[in-house]
């Protein structure tokens, strides 16, 4: 009677089994969920790009299909006159010299603050100057045009004078024209300044996060300080310093007010950074987009198509060269 009791009678309900049940479907449902918005983001993302290609590749052939030019190799820019004739030769040169020396002097500068702030400068000093530096990104692209036209093309007069001197031999610093430093060169000195926070706070995380454990090894073997950095930190960051060097070439590329109110442009291609001169896409497209026509408008448009180009190739090249080797990845560090 007891077993038969034991077998008829209902047992409790048991909530283990079903809970799980429960909290998996819909663990499963918040998974598919996110996984369709994740895709959806992705995909919006691709068609926005391809939007952006397509309108651009639609205005540029509207005007190169009317320029009486070479578009690539045109060092003139007059898209109404009659013929119309207009090319990128010297916006693309001026805009890669800029950026090239932006790179050569913010490169290893935001490494050596990176440095600085991440495994020398007692943290009491290190928090502060992290923030100092972080703020500086935060300024806006016209106050640091406006900087540079009043307090560093004046006084940038002197170093000109100096590399012509001693360094005129170069061809490169042979000055051969007078006048304030609205040239190239002073160009990429801003675009150094501005992109400086961009690189030094994306590798100064970078370096933050290099394993203790290996930095305490090579310490205990007899490693000096700046062995260690040289053998386990810089290793560790290589990627990270190829992504924080895109990141600052990026907004050199593409930088636009701050060029603009310190360049004398002018649709000359010379070797001689110090004369004033050149010009850049973005510089190009911001100082004669109002007063251009429809047909004008195209032509700028088409420049900054070889501009978005352009970035799709550095982005592309930066990861390609991430990913070509293994020991690049910070995981297998």
């Amino acid at each position: 009677m007891d077993i038969a009791s034991q077998t008829t009678s209902p047992s409790p309900p048991s909530s283990g089994p079903e809970t799980s049940l429960v909290s998996k479907g819909s663990s499963h449902a918040g998974d598919r969920i996110f996984l369709a918005l994740s895709r959806g983001s992705g995909i919006t993302l691709l068609v926005i790009m391809a939007a952006i290609a397509a309108f651009l590749t639609y205005r540029t052939g509207l005007a190169v299909s009317k320029d009486e030019a070479n578009f690539l190799t045109t060092s003139e820019w007059n898209p109404a006159g009659d013929p119309p004739v207009f090319g990128i030769a010297v916006l693309l040169f001026g805009t890669v010299v800029s950026s090239i020396i932006a790179m050569a002097i913010a490169v290893p500068v935001a490494i050596g603050i990176a440095l600085f702030i991440s495994h020398y400068a007692p943290r009491r000093l290190a928090t502060p100057l992290a923030y100092v530096v972080d703020l500086l990104a935060a300024v806006p692209s016209i106050i640091y045009g406006l900087w540079g036209a009043v307090f560093l093309v004046p006084y940038l007069d002197g170093l000109n004078k100096w590399l012509d001197t001693y360094l005129g031999w170069t061809y490169i610093f042979d000055k051969t024209s007078d006048g304030v430093a609205r040239n190239l060169f002073t160009v990429g000195i801003l675009l150094a300044i501005m992109i400086l926070p961009i690189v030094t706070n994306v590798t100064r995380e970078v370096f933050l996060q290099s394993p203790k454990m290996h930095e305490e090894a090579a310490l205990a073997l007899g490693a000096t300080r700046w062995e260690v950095m040289r053998m386990s930190v810089l290793p560790f960051g290589r990627s990270g310093i190829i992504s924080a060097s895109m990141l600052g070439l990026g907004r050199a590329l593409g930088e636009t007010m701050a060029v603009a109110v310190v360049l004398s442009p002018s649709f000359i291609i010379s070797g001689r950074l110090l004369d004033p001169g050149g010009g850049t896409f973005a510089q190009n497209i911001a100082a004669k987009f109002n007063e251009a026509d429809e047909f004008g408008r195209d032509a700028l448009i088409a420049s900054g198509l070889v501009l978005f180009v352009i970035t799709l190739l550095v982005n592309g090249a930066a990861r390609w060269i991430i990913g070509r080797r293994k020991e690049y990845s910070g995981a297998n560090a």
